[in-house]
């Protein structure tokens, strides 16, 4: 079976709007919320969230992109031009037939459906729709069109699993460079859903915390004082690609996709299984893909969106998975950057990949008071950054309908 390795990556993050601030930021423990400025949030319960800072579309772009693609297309088509710049890949010195995209998105261009609906029912009945408003909303385009971009006619497909969502994209492009039906993938996912409707929807679910008073601690996973998660946007890019395929073009690898595992809970719409049967088995799974046994994971960036069933049922997961007193680190960066839910796979990913890269695991921040029947069963990572070998990495994501995606990521050893 063909060995995967990971070849480049790119960030947009709320923390830093490229890999490298990115990385910095985290391992700094640098909190993205802050009060809404996409929109007037006033009169919502929840009035804060993790944008990007600082972003201006047009710095990467040109005008005719920008026009035609949704905030998600462009985050994506941003982060996939610095991950293929950090990998050194001239395109057209490679089989394009051979390249692909999977790419994942939870919500697509829910700014430019929420617009386009607006616009019509405030407006006179008459339907005087933007001629781009169907290919800049469905989920699929931003696949499309990083292909288009890059002249790329292999494998192109987008993933759709909630927040699962991106994680699920990678191990789909793990597999099928496995299985010879690609050279190079490239994967991730984003998400630009700080909008009326994206916050107000997840509000009537009950999902985002309210902690109006203190965004910047409001993400609080673990903690007995959490209330909800805090939303977030932004990409994460990944080349992935055969190790035979990097090595020929003198490629610089990062890191090796272990394995990955996918199961489902079946349990509830949106609700996580409280014994975390879903979680237990996705895990179980990526390790034997892996072929490795629980001892052998170093760091395990938790889903931990800090809702009080999903952490708890990820916990009992873990618990299950890797016993009580295991050596790894628990952390999770979600406390930092927010829950870019279909992206939020990726971004994780990413921290994964540093993390084995150089050997240091991030803290997780505003965690104080962890839930007592867990604060002695693990080794939580702290408030400050870790050094520590990390020969394995591995990364859980969880998606409404009960999606389970874990990716696991190693030291990439010639």
């Amino acid at each position: 079976m063909k060995r995967v390795v990971v070849t480049g990556i790119g960030a947009l993050t709320p923390i830093g709007n490229n890999a490298v601030d990115f990385w910095e930021n985290l391992q700094a423990g640098k909190s993205g919320a802050a009060d809404i400025t996409r929109f007037n949030a006033e009169k919502f319960k929840t009035r804060f969230a993790c944008e990007l800072k600082g972003f201006n579309a047009a710095d990467h772009l040109d005008k005719a992109e920008i026009r035609r693609n949704d905030l998600y297309t462009q985050y994506a088509l941003v982060s996939v031009a610095e991950a293929v710049k950090n990998a050194g890949i001239d395109f057209d010195g490679l089989n394009k037939n051979r390249i692909g995209v999977i790419w994942g998105s939870g919500n697509g261009g829910i700014q430019t459906f929420e617009e386009q609906v607006i616009e019509f029912a405030t407006g006179d009945g008459t339907p005087r729709f933007n001629p781009f408003f169907i290919p800049k909303m469905i989920v699929d385009i931003a696949s499309g069109v990083i292909s288009i971009r890059y002249g790329l006619r292999g494998i192109n497909f987008t993933t759709v699993s909630a927040c699962a969502t991106s994680n699920t994209a990678i191990i789909d492009s793990l597999n099928y460079i496995r299985w010879n039906k690609a050279d190079m993938i490239i994967t991730g996912g984003s998400e630009a859903a700080v909008t009326r409707s994206g916050i107000g929807g997840f509000n009537a679910a009950k999902a985002l915390s309210t902690n109006n008073e203190s965004p910047a601690s409001a993400s609080r996973p673990f903690d007995i004082s959490r209330d909800g998660f805090v939303m977030g946007e932004g990409a994460g890019a990944l080349i992935l690609e055969s190790l035979d395929h990097a090595l020929k073009r003198n490629a610089t690898i990062l890191a090796e996709v272990a394995g990955g595992g996918m199961a489902a809970d079946a349990y509830h719409l949106t609700g996580t299984h409280p014994e975390g049967e879903g979680a237990y088995l996705g895990m179980l799974a990526a390790l034997e893909d892996a072929g490795i046994q629980a001892s052998d994971i170093d760091y395990l960036n938790a889903h931990a969106t800090s809702t009080k069933q999903g952490d708890e049922s990820e916990l009992i997961a873990a618990e299950r998975v890797f016993g009580i007193g295991a050596s790894l680190h628990v952390g999770a960066t979600k406390s930092m950057t927010g829950h870019l839910l279909g992206a939020a796979g990726a971004i994780e990913s990413i921290a994964c990949v540093k993390a084995v890269q150089e050997d240091v695991i991030p803290p997780t921040i505003n965690t104080v008071d962890i839930e007592p029947e867990f604060k002695d069963k693990f080794n939580f990572a702290g408030r400050q950054s870790i050094k520590k070998t990390v020969r394995y990495a591995i990364n859980n994501t969880f998606g409404f309908g009960g999606h389970i995606a874990t990716s696991i990521f190693k030291k990439y050893v010639p």
